[in-house]
């Protein structure tokens, strides 16, 4: 028997079952790259909390009145499986709201 190239099956919206999975690899690639650089993120302070620390300003800064993820680890657990956690909360974050989006785009073009 000759082997056959298989080929996507068509979905009643007209895209292949192939092409709709291509996010979850964009997903799984956001969160190995998280549990693989979140540990070796710098602890020294960046931006503007930098250029306040050098022009002398940083203490007349207020506390935030809500803090989600502070300082990117999450409150009771430790070390670094703490910025990886962190990590893959916002990158949870970002997906959802980019299917929140899409498909708010999607009924708005029907």
């Amino acid at each position: 028997m000759v082997d056959q190239p298989i080929e996507p099956v068509e979905t009643p919206t007209g895209r292949s079952r192939l092409g709709r999975r291509w996010w979850i690899v964009g997903v799984a690639i956001a969160a190995l790259i998280v549990v693989v650089l979140a540990p070796l993120a710098s602890s020294d302070p960046d931006g503007l909390e930098r250029v306040a620390q050098d022009h002398g300003f940083l203490g007349q800064a207020r506390a935030a009145l809500y803090s989600i993820i502070p300082d990117y680890t999450i409150p009771g657990i430790g070390g670094q499986l703490s910025t990886i956690l962190a990590g893959l909360v916002g990158v949870a974050v970002v997906f959802g709201l980019m299917v929140l989006l899409g498909r708010w785009l999607t009924r708005s073009r029907e």
